[in-house]
């Protein structure tokens, strides 16, 4: 599970990094960065849906804070 989250999480980054190199090279020309944003704002919902998904059904315990 934790190599899932680790996953989305570097996914989300790297759409959010081409967001911004498509923001410095276009000008805002094309819509390449409403694209790429739209694409981090899809797999944050996906990300967080999963977790809660995988706590309900049992998958994933809370630990707390130690």
């Amino acid at each position: 599970m934790k190599i899932v989250v680790i996953i989305a999480f570097i996914l989300i980054l790297g759409s959010l990094a081409s967001a911004l190199i498509f923001l410095m090279r276009d000008k805002g020309k094309s819509n390449r960065t409403v694209q790429a944003l739209t694409w981090r704002v899809g797999l944050s919902v996906t990300l967080f849906l999963l977790i809660l998904i995988l706590y309900k059904l049992g998958y994933i315990q809370p630990t707390g804070l130690h």
